[in-house]
């Protein structure tokens, strides 16, 4: 194989990577998102609000972290990665919801109150960081 062809193959790779890395993020923002009240977007775009702020970003970062790890397993294999990937991907959002709404039935920290909060809560600090504990968690068991 020449070297274009390793690079042209390597950056096909790279981009169909990407893509369900990006796809993955937006079903887990807009699953967060159904898991919040009002509308995500709009809390974290005209009310500023740290703490939806800082949940969806803790979800999107656990995302991240499932599909390196995805494709840290794959070994090469293409097809097997990103099936994978999507699939692994899917998982860590499906449990990151359970366990907020988990935290919010069993713990008492409600996701509806701390998206009403102005100022960044002991609560969302802890959700953010049970996001990323999760994403880390199927990532080193997809690996």
């Amino acid at each position: 194989m020449t070297l274009l062809e390793t690079l042209a193959r390597g950056a096909g790779a790279i981009a169909a990577y990407a893509a369900v890395g990006v796809i993955l993020m937006i079903v887990g923002f807009y699953v967060i998102d159904w898991a919040t009240p009002g509308k995500l977007s709009e809390i974290i775009r005209s009310e500023r609000n740290p703490n939806a702020t800082l949940l969806a970003t803790s979800a999107l970062a656990a995302v991240g972290l499932i599909v390196a790890a995805s494709i840290w397993a794959s070994g090469g294999r293409l097809a097997e990665g990103l099936a994978g990937t999507a699939v692994f991907g899917l998982v860590g959002i499906v449990v990151q919801t359970v366990a907020m709404l988990v935290f919010d039935r069993i713990v008492g920290i409600s996701v509806r109150d701390l998206v009403k909060e102005p100022d960044l809560q002991p609560g969302a600090r802890l959700l953010a960081v049970t996001h990323v504990a999760i994403g880390l968690i199927t990532a080193v068991a997809v690996i």
